[in-house]
């Protein structure tokens, strides 16, 4: 495989680099040489390979279980990310713990790996409170439901922590839809204007919704970038490794004073855009029959048969933590009890003030109309 150095051309016509595609572990599981990535690589140690397989397995079933919980009423929506675990940890386990990460709504394998419990996920999505967490607690910003806003939040950020003067960096990440949006081409301006130590982190995942890539990006998306200044990576989104590393080579870049670097992460969303959404409307099935051949969960197991590793015993291991992770989730959601509805005016402002009242009250005297049992469905 061949690799795009982060350098642009310095001498010459303006010339953009067309990317390859880079990858360390083929869908067979093969370890492939790579001069940009494998510096990135020298502590990977099969324990390593073994933790990212929890790790991976975990965000797998988080998704999946949720996806149940919702089908069966218990949350509103869910954002599925199946297909994307290798995306999602490889990138977060790159991440130091100063790091700020600013994500779109589908980065939920992300929130649990900076130590965000699955249940604030639930009751997030479940529509019974504002925030699941903390977001200063584990630097990882609210999920942002407008498509490509946290971009801009990211690099804002980020142009923070350059007046702070600390080595951290910021992450934003958005889907392959999101660099069609105003606000993420802004935050790219704004990024290379004043050298923010950013990563955008992109989800090719192919399909915004129900319109191919291939609409809105006639050219690969890390293309896009070097026209704003930035250099950019197009990394093979479901080998963890190649993500893992791509992701810290962007990282030190931003904290060495680089400036912003941009990742396009080629997946593929084996699930439907959200749980209200059916794919089989407009995807054709052996499209997904061919991507489900690079699952990245299986091409890791492939990689760590090819070491020698005991596959079973590491199956076991992961099988053994999600399904405790699972039991704790399902115990965790039927405690949930579901907020009263004046507490919707709780925490819209910092302090109370006098308009804020006024709609309380006026909110208070509309339930009033109705009797008990119309009083509880209005509360939901």
């Amino acid at each position: 495989m061949g690799s795009t150095s982060l350098i642009p051309p310095s001498t010459g016509m303006p010339h953009v680099p067309e990317p390859d595609l880079l990858q360390v572990l083929s869908p067979e599981g093969h370890r492939r040489p790579d001069h940009d990535l494998d510096p990135w690589l020298e502590d990977v140690t099969p324990a390593m390979l073994t933790s990212l397989h929890r790790d991976m397995t975990l965000i797998r079933r988080i998704d999946t279980e949720c996806t149940h919980l919702q089908r069966q009423g218990e949350l509103a929506l869910w954002p599925p990310l199946l297909g994307q675990e290798a995306a999602q940890a490889g990138s977060a386990v790159a991440l130091q713990h100063d790091d700020y990460v600013f994500p779109s709504y589908r980065e939920n394998g992300v929130a649990y790996l900076r130590g965000i419990d699955p249940l604030g996920l639930v009751r997030l999505w479940r529509g019974a409170t504002f925030a699941g967490w903390k977001p200063q607690d584990h630097n990882f910003a609210a999920q942002q439901i407008i498509i490509g806003a946290q971009a801009l939040h990211a690099v804002g950020y980020a142009m923070g922590i350059t007046r702070d003067g600390t080595d951290a960096a910021a992450i934003g990440y958005f889907g392959d839809g999101a660099t069609s949006q105003g606000d993420v081409n802004e935050a790219m301006v704004f990024a290379a204007s004043f050298h923010a130590p950013v990563v955008f982190f992109c989800q090719n995942n192919h399909w915004a919704i129900s319109e191919p890539v291939g609409l809105q990006a006639k050219r690969h998306i890390a293309d896009r970038p070097w026209g704003f200044g930035i250099p950019a990576m197009r990394v093979d989104g479901n080998d963890v490794l190649a993500v893992m590393a791509a992701t810290r080579r962007a990282l030190e870049r931003a904290r060495n004073g680089g400036g912003p670097t941009f990742i396009e992460a080629v997946t593929y969303r084996m699930g439907p855009h959200t749980t209200a959404d059916d794919p089989t409307r407009y995807r054709d099935a052996a499209e997904v029959e061919a991507w489900r051949a690079k699952d990245p969960i299986d091409r890791l197991e492939k990689h760590l048969a090819e070491l020698g590793e005991d596959l079973e015993a590491v199956r076991a291991d992961s099988t053994a933590a999600a399904d405790a992770m699972a039991a704790e989730l399902r115990a965790g959601v039927a405690a949930l009890t579901d907020p009263e509805p004046a507490e919707l005016f709780d925490h819209v402002y910092a302090e109370p003030h006098h308009e804020l009242e006024r709609q309380r009250e006026h909110y208070r005297l509309y339930l009033e109309q109705f009797d008990g049992p119309q009083l509880e469905a209005g509360a939901r």
